[in-house]
């Protein structure tokens, strides 16, 4: 069976070399061929997952090795492949939904005269995502790190012919670049401390390293994962990368790159766990960004804006249960693949309304719309219910598992964890409830475009509803099967651990006020969005609702600090460059010159100056002899 790891990658990634180099005699079957080269990769995933299943939990690590990529005397990388409940849970995530999404996109793209370029490219993106997850070692890691960065501009700047689009992509890629930087010292830490880069030596002899080193280790690697899933202070890619197209931002949001940093922080629980000050960062981080995406979800107009503050949220929750430790591992990868389905369909969900609008992304130029697009608005409906926590869907059980992980945290952090991640579920009813009213119900508030076209909407075909038809059963039932029994748990424990903790308030407790915020959070959206006509134009608002739509100035504080900040210490190094550097080289060179300009009148050309210098010479010669003599 271990000969069937390297197919699931090969498989995506022939599609991806068929569909970029096969030409236009590729065009009209390309988009299927890509979507059957998915499927086949899903397909070996299930035939590995059954075999895992039937052996016992403490060898279900399944190794494949390639070659030897970088045999250089103590530098050893190899092409190795380790395929564990890690990895294959991320493994039936990512071909799964991504066969939906490729399925989705089939019918979304259907008159773009380059989808078979875009199948290229999710292909390309699923490979390296699956390459991400299934490499033995860091810098094997990092290739397909860096692969889902590359794939993620191509997509996110598919349609490059819009400057915003353009802009987006590089945005992206240049955002990431940053927290790369951070996955890349890592590795070159973790050689020069351990030797090696390879997950079982480095995660296993972490005892013998010192807590500095594994702090510094520890840090660059949450600066890796919040480039990839967007977190702060790097977060600022992932609302400008909706210009994609909205298969792509449902790949991104809930099968692919924003997953990766998750997996990062637990793959690497060894290091974090002996590393106390690295993981209290790790969850801050995921606290901040829990309530920085929220916050900005509920004044975004744009549909796809606002989910893509919610994605940013509930990635700060899976990185706030990763910060836990042994507590929370399991349930921030159990939040990480409820979230996949639910996200997935609440994006493809988006598409089939823009599908139906004219592409038209305003929810405020929407309402109405569940008695046109009845499967749309029930798919939707029931992703909505289970992001916002609704009892016995996916989000009831995953969610809820995070915030009593956080309490039972302990002590003062405990309550301030829990206190957040409690806070964050009301928020997130708001704003969910939101879209959900400004979407598809009220009147309808759609208007004719600039070239008197007025939308009429309608359900998307079924090859886009089909997608999001399961997407809504697995919304709705995969948290009760991983709960039921434990089964979620016991399926990761033997790789990622588990301790109970201790929590100060009993779970029965959490569940109660976790309803409660839920109600008053749907309560508040409805008599501001349901009771009152959507206005057509945003008010004003208060100085948190601007600052929200603007990100709460996340674009502006970069600029001020980073490009402003760049800026003067770019003119500040010309000064140093021109008034000392130059000024020495310059003023050295300078000198020679005067020196060498004086020099150059001794050698005129004319004989009797020579004749004459030969005198003088000669006349203190022999000056210089008769004094000598004379003393």
């Amino acid at each position: 069976m271990e000969n069937l790891i390297a197919l699931l990658i090969a498989a995506p990634l022939l599609g991806a070399a068929l569909l970029l180099t096969g030409g236009r005699r590729l065009d009209s079957v390309g988009h299927w061929i890509g979507t059957l080269l998915s499927a086949t990769s899903f397909v070996f995933g299930v035939i590995l997952f059954a075999d895992l299943l039937g052996k016992d939990a403490e060898h279900r690590t399944l190794t494949q090795h390639l070659y030897t990529w970088v045999p250089v005397e103590s530098f050893q990388a190899d092409v190795t492949f380790r395929l564990d409940q890690l990895s294959m849970t991320f493994v039936l995530l990512i071909t799964g939904v991504g066969s939906l999404i490729h399925l989705y996109s089939v019918g979304y793209m259907e008159h773009d005269e380059r989808r078979r370029r875009f199948f290229g490219y999710l292909n390309l993106f699923l490979a390296a995502m699956l390459l991400l997850v299934l490499a033995d070692n860091y810098l094997l890691l990092y290739v397909g790190w860096e692969g889902v960065g590359l794939a993620s501009y191509l997509l996110i700047g598919f349609w490059q012919h819009k400057p915003s689009a353009a802009t987006a992509a590089k945005k992206a890629f240049l955002v990431n670049r940053v927290g790369d930087m951070g996955l890349s010292i890592a590795i070159m830490l973790m050689f020069t401390t351990f030797g090696t880069f390879a997950f079982g030596p480095v995660l296993g002899s972490v005892g013998d390293a010192s807590e500095g080193k594994l702090t510094a280790i520890g840090l660059m690697l949450l600066l890796a994962a919040c480039g990839k899933s967007a977190q702060v202070p790097l977060q600022s890619w992932l609302g400008d990368a909706m210009e994609g197209p909205t298969p792509v931002s449902a790949l991104i949001h809930a099968a692919t790159m924003v997953t990766a940093g998750v997996y990062l922080i637990v793959r690497s629980g060894a290091i974090f766990n002996a590393a106390p000050d690295a993981q209290l960062v790790v969850t801050v981080v995921g606290a901040v960004t829990l309530l920085f995406g929220a916050i900005v979800g509920c004044a975004k107009d744009d549909i796809k804006k606002a989910l893509a503050g919610s994605t940013m949220s509930q990635i700060g929750y899976m990185i706030l249960a990763a910060g836990l430790g042994p507590i929370g591992y399991v349930f921030a990868i159990m939040h990480l693949v409820t979230h996949g389905f639910f996200k997935a369909g609440l994006f493809l969900g988006a598409g089939s309304v823009m599908h139906g609008m004219n592409d038209e992304v305003d929810m405020r130029k929407y309402g109405g719309l569940r008695t046109y697009m009845p499967i749309t608005f029930v798919t939707f409906g029931l992703g909505y219910l289970a992001i916002i926590g609704f009892p016995f869907l996916s989000g009831f059980y995953s969610k809820d598992a995070i915030i009593e992980a956080a309490f039972a945290k302990g002590g003062t952090q405990g309550w301030i964890l829990g206190g957040v991640a409690l806070l964050g579920a009301a928020i997130t009813a708001f704003y969910m409830t939101r879209v959900m009213l400004m979407t598809f119900f009220g009147e309808k508030r759609w208007q004719p475009d600039e070239n008197g076209n007025e939308p009429h909407p309608h359900e998307s075909p079924s090859v886009m509803t089909i997608p999001m038809i399961v997407l809504a059963v697995g919304s709705v039932g995969a948290g009760f099967f991983f709960h039921l029994g434990d089964r979620f748990l016991n399926w990761l424990e033997p790789v990622t651990g588990h301790e109970e903790g201790n929590s100060p308030v009993g779970a029965g407790a959490i569940t109660a006020a976790t309803l409660v915020l839920l109600v008053v959070g749907a309560g508040i959206a409805y008599l501001q969005y349901g009771r009152k006509p959507v206005p057509v134009t945003a008010p004003r608002g208060s100085l948190l609702a601007r600052a929200a739509r603007r990100d709460l100035l996340q674009d502006d504080f970069n600029h001020v600090v980073l490009v402003r900040g760049g800026e003067h210490l770019t003119r500040s190094l010309v000064y140093v460059d021109h008034t000392l550097v130059d000024g020495v080289v310059n003023g050295t060179a300078a000198s020679f010159g005067g020196l060498s300009g004086r020099l150059r009148r001794l050698q005129n050309g004319f004989a009797r100056s020579y004749a004459v210098s030969m005198f003088g010479g000669a006349a203190l010669l022999v000056a210089a002899t008769l004094l000598m003599r004379a003393v």
